[in-house]
C-alpha cells in the first residue's frame, strides 16, 4: 500500500480531463532555456499570444497567469467600481465571477436556457428591465461559454449593445468552439481563456485576456506588470497585479496550440462514442449542441434521471470511482452558493436541474478506446434492465 491505495492505483486511474502533451512541448521548453528565457515577458510569451489572436480572431491577446486573472483586469480596465451591479451566468466555476469581489462589485446572475445550458437571453433581458427598474444600470455582463459551447451571442448582444453594457466573454472552457463559424472568444468587448491543467489546451495553470481594443490591452497590460509607471527607477501612481504569465508556460502552450484542432476532433468523437453507447439507456440524455455552433466538447455532459434510470448520478460517480474512474458534478450554480447569499438573480430553475442531475464523464484527448470501453461498461451496469 501507498498513500492509502493499492500499488498501481494512480497508473490504472481514468482520469475526467487530464493534461495531454502532443510531443513538442519539451522541446519548445528546451529551446527556451536554451535562450535563457526563463521569466515572463519576451518572445516565447509574445509568439504564443500572436498564435492565440490568429485562432481566435482577436486584434490582441495578453498571455497571463490564469483565466480569473484575465477576467479580474476585464473588470479593472471597464472600470467597474465597487457599489457596481455586475450581470452574470449562474451555472459556472466560480472562477468566472470570484473577481467581482475584488472590486467590490455585485453580482446579479442570470440563468441558462434548456437548449444550450448557457446564458437565457430572455432572462437576460428581463435582468436589466429589473435592474434598471431599480434605477441601476449593469457595468458589465460576464457571460460564459459552458462546458465547452458558446452562449448564443447575436440577441445577447443586441440587448447589452441597447443598455450599454459591456461584455466579459468567458471562453475558459470552450477555446477551438465556434459561434456561427467564427472562434469563441471574440464575441465581447473582451474575451478570456483559460489554460488550467484539466483544459482542452493547458499550460499547466495559465490564462489569456483578449480584445480588439488596443487601449484596453494596454490598460491591462500596464496592471498585469505591476503598474509600473516610466521612469528609471520603480514609480507607482496605481496599484498593479503580477499576472503575467512565465516564459516557460507560453512555450509549452506554443506546443499545445498546434495541436489543438486534434484535440477537438478527439473529444468530439469520445463524445459520440458515449453517446452511442449509452444514448438508448432510459433516463440518461446528452448536453444538447446548440443549432448555432460547434461546441469542443471539452467535458462529455449527461442528465441522470434517476427515476426511469435506477440510479442517481451521485450513485453513479461513487461506483466509477470505486472502479478508480473520475467523474463530477455539473456546476453548482453561483446564485445557490453560500459565498454569493443575498446576491440577485433571474431564474428558472434549468441550472438547478442541471446541478442535481448532472455528470461529467471522462474526456480527455488521450482518453484511449479500452479506458472509454470501462466508463460505459460501468455505467451501463448500473442502468435500469
Amino acid at each position: 500500500m501507498r498513500g492509502g491505495h493499492k500499488e498501481g492505483w494512480m497508473d490504472d486511474r481514468i482520469f475526467l480531463s487530464a493534461p495531454d502533451a502532443s510531443g513538442d512541448e519539451l522541446r519548445y521548453i528546451e529551446q527556451a532555456i536554451a535562450d535563457n528565457w526563463i521569466g515572463p515577458l519576451g518572445p516565447y510569451v509574445e509568439q504564443f499570444e500572436r498564435q492565440l489572436e490568429d485562432i481566435v480572431g482577436v486584434r490582441r491577446a495578453l498571455a497571463l497567469s490564469s483565466g480569473t486573472a484575465a477576467i479580474h483586469l476585464a473588470l479593472e480596465v471597464l472600470g467597474v467600481k465597487r457599489g457596481d451591479l455586475v450581470l452574470a451566468s449562474s451555472f459556472t466555476f466560480v472562477g468566472s465571477v470570484a473577481p467581482l469581489r475584488l472590486v467590490g462589485a455585485e453580482p446579479w446572475f442570470v440563468d441558462s436556457d434548456s437548449q444550450s445550458w448557457n446564458m437565457d437571453p430572455e432572462l437576460l433581458a428581463t435582468a436589466v428591465e429589473d435592474a434598471l427598474a431599480q434605477g441601476r444600470r449593469p457595468a458589465a455582463a460576464i457571460v460564459v461559454d459552458i462546458v465547452g459551447q458558446s452562449a448564443d451571442y447575436d440577441p445577447i448582444r443586441d440587448i447589452c449593445a441597447e443598455h450599454g453594457i459591456p461584455i466579459i466573454e468567458d471562453a475558459a472552457e470552450a477555446l477551438g468552439a465556434t459561434y456561427k463559424d467564427q472562434p469563441v472568444g471574440g464575441f465581447g468587448r473582451i474575451g478570456i481563456l483559460s489554460f488550467n491543467g484539466n483544459k482542452i489546451l493547458t499550460t499547466s495553470t495559465g490564462g489569456a485576456f483578449l480584445s480588439d481594443d488596443e487601449d484596453l490591452v494596454e490598460q491591462a497590460f500596464f496592471l498585469a506588470t505591476q503598474a509600473r509607471d516610466p521612469a528609471p527607477h520603480y514609480e507607482h501612481s496605481q496599484t498593479g497585479f503580477n499576472y503575467r504569465m512565465s516564459s516557460l508556460l507560453a512555450a509549452f502552450g506554443r506546443a499545445q496550440l498546434e495541436t489543438l484542432d486534434e484535440r477537438v476532433t478527439s473529444r468530439r468523437a469520445i463524445f459520440e462514442t458515449y453517446q452511442a453507447a449509452l444514448g438508448e439507456l432510459n433516463g440518461l440524455t446528452f448536453m444538447p449542441e446548440a443549432s448555432y455552433g460547434r461546441s469542443n466538447r471539452w467535458l462529455t455532459a449527461a442528465l441522470i434521471d434517476s427515476s426511469t434510470f435506477g440510479a442517481t448520478n451521485a450513485q453513479v460517480m461513487n461506483v466509477l470511482a470505486q472502479h478508480n474512474i473520475e467523474s463530477r458534478p455539473l456546476w453548482k450554480p453561483m446564485h445557490m452558493q453560500p459565498v454569493f447569499a443575498g446576491a440577485m438573480s433571474t431564474t428558472s430553475g434549468v441550472s438547478e436541474r442541471l446541478f442535481d442531475r448532472g455528470l461529467c464523464l471522462p474526456s480527455s484527448s488521450s482518453l484511449t478506446p479500452d479506458q472509454q470501453d470501462r466508463v460505459i461498461e460501468v455505467v451501463k451496469g448500473l442502468a435500469r434492465s
